[in-house]
């Protein structure tokens, strides 16, 4: 069982409804199709790499990611964290307080809603 959240780099959307959207076409365009994924931009492999420097993601010992390494779940100007769910709370609110922090957007998609 994971807890997810999505952190992309861009403008911040108005309300959760265009938040939702955003979210949807980011998803489609990097991240659902095969051919879809490219390299992460610069501000998002920054923000994994500081969010890894913190909870790391070696495959073997995690108890924080429910799919390690971080990175692989990033493309363009997105990336898909996957937390294990013992641990959700915790290391989601450090992800949205660190998004914050590298200027980008943190949404979660269960309760579609912007993370503040």
């Amino acid at each position: 069982m994971s807890y997810d959240l999505a952190v992309w780099d861009g403008d911040r959307p108005f309300d959760n409804h265009q938040a939702g959207s955003t979210y949807d076409e980011l998803y489609e365009r990097y991240l659902e199709a095969d051919d879809a994924l490219v390299p992460p931009v610069p501000h998002v492999t920054a923000y994994v790499e500081a969010l890894v420097a913190r909870y790391p993601d070696d495959i073997d010992r995690s108890v924080v990611w429910a799919s390690p390494p971080v990175i692989d779940e990033a493309s363009g100007p997105i990336v898909y964290l996957l937390l294990s769910y013992g641990k959700a709370e915790e290391v989601s609110e450090y992800a949205a307080s660190l998004a914050r922090e590298h200027g980008l957007i943190c949404f979660d998609p269960q309760r579609e809603c912007l993370r503040p």
